[in-house]
């Protein structure tokens, strides 16, 4: 899988998230999905091609967000987890391709 199938696959998921979630589900989703699709720029524009590249681009935005004061503790939590859901229905979905 490319890192452009991967993020096709993580907007996919934030998507079946928006039809059905809850106002902070709706919030983390929003955010993650910039994140999502810079980090997928940012590996592209750097010649990195690996699905890793874009997990930890993406890890790195968001630690540069906090650090950066845009979230509050309770927004963090939830963008974390988002984030750690994300990664597990996507990793699920590879491994049974």
């Amino acid at each position: 899988m490319n890192i452009h199938e991967f993020e096709q696959l993580l907007l996919a998921q934030i998507d079946a998230i928006v039809a059905k979630g809850s106002d902070d589900e709706l919030f983390a989703s929003g955010y993650l999905r910039g994140h999502i699709s810079l980090a997928v720029a940012n590996c592209e524009i750097h010649g990195k091609t690996l699905v890793r590249d874009v997990e930890m681009n993406v890890l790195r935005s968001l630690q540069q967000a906090c650090l950066n004061g845009e979230l509050n503790d309770q927004d963090q939590r939830l963008v974390e987890e988002m984030w750690q859901q994300l990664l597990k229905q996507a990793k699920s979905t590879l491994a049974a391709q």
